[in-house]
């Protein structure tokens, strides 16, 4: 087989679209006996993760609505995250067939369908979790004073931009993803390595770096208020207590956003210029957007924890 210039691993499905290739060749390189395996390996972890997350997101949602109706700011930032996140299990079923047979059966409308529900859970996710991050920060500092800014009403309409803003980074995969080739990927006519690399730049900078330093300055700012204001009053155990909480939290939240996410842009940007790279890490890379998927749970309970509640 003969290949050309490698193209990334695909902004969300992690498999062929990193190589520009003709329909004959993607035939050729789709038959590989000895990844009959890890196929099936990943087809049934994709779809383990679907019956986990579609529950655990569902019962998020069930709970918040008949029990809590969104009276908060924070119950309706992790309803919207729950409903990311439930979208994108709506599409795993699809991807785990397509690991399993090696071929999309399911026409160019599903496709599109698929990919921009994928598309708008991760950027959608990711801004939840950004937001929340700047709501705690208000939530715990000075409550009283950014009250206002915490209504239900304002949350709502933040969360609605939130989703509109995710259309945007995802309309490239709505417009140029098909199954023209028996696959679920971009047109290698198309998607050339400067498309690729514009594309992973505005992708890199809106889901990862952005968010990530907005993380980082609300949560150091709140550990450093906190920490401030206990040394200034009469400090108890119950205040270290807390003190301690919310900085396990912080730690915790914003290691696995970095460990889940940075990889994915690793390995997307080198996958420009390393086709043997990127063919030794499709199967690590395969797994780890699984592992995502799990990790971001991680987070969000993290951050459900009693010393964010409000």
């Amino acid at each position: 087989l003969e290949m050309e210039t490698a193209k990334p691993l695909g902004m969300f499905y992690d498999n062929v679209s990193i190589l520009d290739l003709d329909s004959a060749a993607i035939n050729n390189v789709y038959i590989r006996e000895d990844f009959d395996a890890f196929s099936v390996t990943m087809a049934v972890l994709y779809l383990a993760v679907c019956i986990v997350g579609l529950a655990g997101n569902s019962l998020v949602i069930v709970t918040i609505l008949k029990l809590d109706k969104m009276s908060s700011a924070t119950t309706v930032y992790i309803f919207n995250l729950a409903l990311a996140d439930g979208l994108f299990m709506v599409g795993l079923p699809f991807i785990a067939i397509q690991n399993f047979q090696d071929q999309w059966i399911f026409g160019d409308a599903v496709c599109k369908l698929v990919m921009v529900l994928d598309g708008i859970n991760q950027f959608t996710s990711v801004f939840c979790l950004t937001v929340m991050s700047v709501d705690r920060y208000m939530a715990l500092v000075d409550p009283l004073r950014f009250a206002r800014w915490r209504t239900p009403r304002r949350a709502k309409i933040i969360a609605a931009l939130m989703w509109f803003i995710s259309l945007f980074p995802v309309l490239p995969m709505a417009i140029h993803f098909s199954a023209t080739y028996g696959l679920c990927t971009v047109d290698p006519h198309i998607a050339s390595e400067s498309w690729w690399l514009a594309f992973l730049s505005y992708t890199f900078v809106l889901g990862f770096a952005l968010p990530f330093t907005v993380m980082i300055v609300f949560y150091t700012a709140l550990l450093v208020t906190l920490r401030n204001a206990r040394q200034q009053t009469s400090s108890s155990m119950e205040s270290h207590r807390f003190e301690t909480q919310v900085t396990k939290m912080v730690v915790a939240v914003v290691l696995v956003f970095g460990i889940c996410w940075l990889p994915f842009y690793v390995f997307n940007f080198c996958s420009l210029h390393r086709i043997d790279l990127v063919l030794d890490f499709t199967r690590g890379f395969e797994f780890q957007r699984s592992f995502t998927t799990k990790a971001k749970l991680l987070a969000f309970h993290a951050k459900e924890g009693p010393c964010c509640k409000g």
